[in-house]
């Protein structure tokens, strides 16, 4: 956050931003989780205040959480748009869906997803748009970062979401960041999803974040296990759900901290 001039600038807006929401909805604030990546998330007794990063993945994520209604994912409390904050209910104890046996946490994770895929449109950001801007930024972005890795994954990429996006089944809302750490054991539903990136895009797309979810074991068997359960107990196309994983994964791959990680299994889905 702190390597942009627009990180730097949010980052020191922050300190207001939590006095002002602390005021207007009364809340005692507790010290801050300490695993949040792109936000600022502060508990206050059984709520928890976010306030994000004003940027393109997060841009709806409280109107996702408004349309889902608490069905398998978080409450939206209240929200304060100018502020980019969203008051939250509060997972208790909050633990994640890493800290399950991986085939139990995909169990779990199975029983979410089709709860949270309803139809939508407005204002959520079509798939096909998304697929468009990575086509758009990945090679020039990947020769930029001087990547130790051979290119044909960032081709790959390309080509599955050149294919993928105009031959779509039907949209329904999408959490394009559902891996293990953003389900969390919870008191009003035994699990409940946090943290959407929300996109507009078919069922396939879905669940490549969960078959990418290192936090559920790294490695070909496991990642190649999590596309294969995945895909026959909730009825998806297999292959068109390994290329949207192959395309997110290398998209994802830039500018991320786990780079080897993202590309090791975009390796294992190539091979099949």
């Amino acid at each position: 956050m702190r390597s942009s001039e627009e990180g730097r600038a949010w980052l020191a807006e922050v300190p207001r931003l939590v006095r002002e929401c602390a005021e207007e909805w009364s809340l005692e604030l507790e010290d801050p989780f300490p695993y949040a990546y792109a936000s600022l998330a502060l508990p206050a007794g059984n709520a928890v205040l976010k306030i994000a990063f004003p940027d393109r993945e997060s841009q709806h994520e409280g109107d996702a959480l408004e349309a889902w209604a608490g069905e398998g994912a978080v409450r939206l409390l209240a929200r304060d748009r100018e502020r980019h904050a969203l008051l939250l209910e509060r997972c208790r104890p909050g633990t994640s869906l890493r800290s399950l046996d991986p085939g139990a946490a995909l169990d779990v994770a199975m029983r979410l997803l089709p709860r949270l895929w309803i139809p939508a449109d407005e204002p959520f950001r079509p798939l096909a748009e998304e697929a468009a801007w990575w086509i758009s930024y990945l090679p020039d972005r990947w020769d930029a970062a001087g990547r130790q890795f051979d290119r044909r994954f960032v081709d790959a990429a390309v080509r599955a979401l050149e294919e993928l996006t105009p031959t779509q089944g039907e949209q329904v809302l999408l959490h394009q960041d559902l891996h293990g750490d953003n389900v969390l054991r919870a008191e009003r539903e035994p699990w409940l999803v946090i943290d959407p990136k929300p996109l507009v895009g078919e069922r396939e797309f879905g669940v490549a974040p969960l078959v990418r979810s290192f936090e559920l074991g790294h490695s070909r068997r496991d990642v190649v296990r999590r596309l294969d359960r995945l895909s026959s107990a909730l009825g998806l196309d297999r292959e068109r759900a390994r290329l949207w994983t192959i395309g997110q994964t290398v998209a994802w791959s830039v500018g991320s901290e786990y780079p080897v990680t993202h590309i090791e299994t975009v390796r294992w889905l190539l091979e099949g």
